[in-house]
């Protein structure tokens, strides 16, 4: 009887996890979230060399506002630099959670993969459309704390489909871009906390506790 019990606590927890399985995408590499810290950090680290000032400081707006050629520099940099931390940043995803959902089993590409993607990307997107009308108003110091808080909120959006911990890296995103909200002139210091730090304790934790 003793047998019978744990072969049906066994039963009842291979069915439980076949269901979470199929509900949600549980091959997000840790790894991933450290390298996408890295990148952020590289990234404006570019920024504030090649601008040679804090484009997030409120010295610089005006001149930003004065001069179409700085604007013209800005704006030109500005999308290269992000374009090419976002395109790290999911080449190297796609990379480290392929690996782990081979050895797993699992599609990277399935159904609950497709959802996770589209409940994270349309946050941004429509952060990314916000962005361009701050920029057109010239209302650059709200666009790091803008990134903050859309992205926090995708990563709350897609939480349902992948590890409950991500919703609380969102909240912690969303947080700090409310908070950098109120301290304009220091955008670019919470751009580097808020995607670079927080990815790198994150994914390293993820990958402590799930990779390993």
């Amino acid at each position: 009887m003793e047998h019978s019990g744990k072969d049906q606590l066994e039963a009842l927890a291979e069915i439980r996890g076949l269901m979470e399985r199929s509900t949600r995408f549980l091959s997000l590499s840790g790894l991933s979230g450290v390298f996408a810290g890295i990148y952020a950090l590289i990234g404006a680290g570019a920024a504030y060399w090649h601008l040679k000032l804090n484009v997030y400081d409120r010295a610089y707006y005006a001149y930003l506002k004065s001069s179409e050629s700085a604007m013209m520099k800005f704006m030109m940099f500005f999308f290269f630099d992000a374009g090419m931390v976002l395109a790290l940043t999911l080449l190297t995803a796609i990379y480290f959670t392929g690996k782990k959902a081979s050895r797993q089993g699992q599609s990277i590409f399935d159904k609950t993969a497709l959802r996770l993607i589209a409940h994270l990307f349309f946050p941004l997107i429509a952060g990314g459309i916000f962005c361009l009308a701050l920029i057109d108003y010239g209302f650059f110091g709200l666009i790091a704390p803008v990134m903050l808080i859309f992205y926090g909120i995708g990563l709350i959006n897609a939480s349902k489909f992948t590890f409950e911990n991500v919703r609380y890296l969102g909240l912690a995103e969303v947080v700090l871009g409310l908070i950098a909200s109120f301290n304009t002139g220091y955008g670019l210091f919470f751009w580097c906390i808020g995607f670079g730090f927080f990815h790198i304790v994150y994914g390293i934790y993820m990958y402590i506790k799930f990779d390993k």
